[in-house]
């Protein structure tokens, strides 16, 4: 796909771009498919991004209907009720998408991304899960990796102040520039069931505390039957018991896991527009970098806290042991 030429009204459009990563890394952006779904503010940001950056299609799935909830998270829904109401967040999200760049193909399709088989996500390249179980993370991640062709991975969830983003691009092959040489480089990923189910204790003191927190409240939410979000403050009892069970059976003290983190987790039913923008931001930057074949990627965790206005990466692929 590398060897087909950009038209002159996309190398006129993606000038500037061009003149930054090159006419190959545009190339391949404008023939990418990529799948997102789960449309909250983290994901409507990163959505914006990479239209604008002009990947070939989006296909967008999220049947939530449009409430007052979803719009106060999501800037691609425009604040007239009359102009939502009766409409899913997917569909009006594709409209005020297009508008963002109209050489980009963005479409909707409906239905629950956990009962879709394999077959279907081969038609992409990226598959981006926003706000999703932890069960259906899993489910997809393995059904990407079980594909002839590779298909990366990216899930993103922003609570509060605070997001994470995991990246699994399987066995990836990119160039960097070091120095005035271009090197190949190679980089094998875990998948997301092996990345979360490492043994706390292989893990170095100063991971990120909200790789741990996180864990936490994916295992709250699956064993109180809980969509993704639906806690609040009232949780809090449960939540703290849950993270004591964990901290025991992986042998770790509970001084890993702040309390105070945990309550702004699930405490914070509304999103925090800054982090969004970063967070969105970030997760753009990598599916272009994954796509173009262009610079490090992240490994294989990504963690932003506006707290702190701290962003690191965790690479607990070095800790998993097969």
């Amino acid at each position: 796909m590398d060897e087909e030429e950009l038209t002159e009204q996309e190398t006129a459009l993606y000038d500037r771009q061009i003149r930054v990563w090159g006419a190959n890394a545009q190339r391949r952006l404008t023939k990418s498919h990529i799948l997102v779904s789960g449309i909250k503010g983290t994901v409507a940001e990163f959505c914006k991004n990479i239209v604008l950056a002009g990947v070939g299609s989006v296909t967008l799935m999220d049947d939530r209907l449009v409430n007052e909830e979803a719009v106060n998270a999501n800037f691609l829904i425009p604040p007239d009720e009359n102009a939502y109401r009766g409409k899913t967040v997917a569909d009006i999200c594709c409209d005020s998408l297009r508008g963002f760049n109209p050489m980009v193909l963005v479409s909707v399709f409906k239905g629950d991304l956990s009962t879709l088989d394999t077959g279907f996500f081969e038609k992409f390249d990226v598959i981006v899960i926003g706000y999703g179980s932890c069960a259906t993370k899993m489910s997809v991640n393995e059904q990407c990796r079980k594909l002839s062709k590779r298909v990366a991975s990216y899930t993103v969830d922003c609570r509060d102040s605070c997001g994470e983003i995991f990246v699994d691009l399987q066995d990836y092959k990119y160039t960097k520039k070091k120095i005035e040489e271009t090197v190949e480089c190679e980089l094998h990923f875990p998948s997301f069931q092996e990345a979360i189910s490492v043994p706390w204790k292989l893990l170095p003191r100063r991971t990120a505390k909200l790789y741990f927190a996180m864990r936490v409240i994916e295992v709250f939410e699956e064993s109180e039957r809980r969509k993704h979000g639906k806690c609040s403050v009232l949780d809090l009892a449960t939540v703290l018991e849950v993270k004591k069970k964990l901290c025991e059976a992986n042998s770790v003290s509970e001084s890993h896991i702040p309390d105070s983190l945990l309550e702004r987790l699930i405490s914070g039913t509304i999103e925090f527009p800054p982090a969004c923008a970063i967070v969105g931001g970030i997760l753009a930057q990598e599916v272009i970098k994954a796509v173009s074949g262009k610079g490090d990627p992240v490994k294989n965790f990504f963690y932003y806290d506006a707290q702190d206005g701290k962003g690191v990466m965790e690479d607990i692929s070095n800790f998993f042991t097969s």
